[in-house]
């Protein structure tokens, strides 16, 4: 049976925000609010919400620029900006207490948000955070990969185009992709690919007084063994573990890997994947 509740907006920090929801209030766990990265609209981190669901109260956001979340020429896209967006929605909802799991991008958010020690943020779990900034090496994947693929998607693109950019999905995670990408506003992409090498994550690092777990891709480079080290530096408190058979889009490539890495961070266990509960990315 699914978890899927239904979607909704909601007007937090001067714009709306869209959000979907998944499992409702199970038992005394905090809300879980999921934040996705850079050209992942909320939709496209179903699957995983409606396994989390089954444990948690949870929440996926369409981040400003994509989605059905607003978007405009005159909308500000930095990183404060989306950091502000997490803790208002937040607010707006009426969560006393609440964990967060960010996804590349979205772990970025979590980690300027929770900077400000906002009042309820009790856990953050920063999925594969890109460490580029300042002075640091580039973020690995190129801007014109997103950007031609956002293109092509407004025209109308099919799975097997998006096959291109993606060569190891599935189908349905092809599918789904060449369906929702058009929604990405391309100057929002592009301001958060330029935030990726503007801001300095590493900073604000150093004030993350909650719990964190970061969870890192076995395969990829957005996140090496040094960059950990570094990281640990900064946040003593860390809990670290890897998926080892994924990439970046590591609940692509393993979910029950994700799930597992996860563990009862979140304030309960979160049960194994088992046959015919993948969704395959949708």
């Amino acid at each position: 049976m699914s978890t899927y509740l239904y979607g909704a907006n909601v007007q937090a920090n001067g714009i709306r925000q869209h959000y979907l929801r998944y499992g409702g209030a199970r038992n005394e766990c905090d809300p879980v609010i999921v934040v996705p990265g850079i050209t992942s609209p909320a939709v496209t981190w179903g699957f995983v919400a409606e396994h989390l669901g089954k444990v948690f109260d949870t929440y996926v956001l369409d981040v400003r620029g994509r989605g059905l979340s607003s978007a405009s020429d005159a909308l500000d896209y930095s990183l404060d900006a989306q950091a502000a967006d997490l803790i208002a929605f937040a607010a707006a909802m009426g969560f006393e207490r609440y964990s967060v799991i960010g996804h590349s991008m979205g772990a970025r958010i979590g980690i300027r948000a929770a900077r400000s020690q906002p009042a309820g943020m009790a856990r953050l779990a920063m999925i594969d955070p890109p460490v580029s900034g300042p002075g640091r090496r580039a973020y690995p994947s190129q801007l014109p990969w997103y950007i031609d693929s956002i293109r092509q998607s407004r025209e109308g693109m099919s799975a097997d185009a998006m096959r291109a950019f993606c060569p190891t999905w599935t189908d349905d995670q092809l599918a789904l992709r060449a369906e929702w990408l058009h929604t990405c506003d391309e100057r929002a992409i592009r301001a958060s690919f330029e935030g990726f090498h503007t801001d300095d994550i590493h900073a604000d690092l150093a004030h993350l007084r909650i719990p964190a777990l970061l969870v890192t891709a076995g395969r990829g480079d957005v996140v090496r063994d040094t960059d950990v080290d570094e990281i640990r530096a900064l946040v003593p408190h860390l809990a670290r573990t890897r998926v080892h058979d994924a990439g970046h889009m590591i609940p692509w490539d393993d979910e029950a890997g994700f799930h597992a890495a996860l563990g009862d961070f979140l304030g309960a266990s979160i049960p194994p994947l088992v046959e015919g509960d993948a969704h395959a990315g949708q």
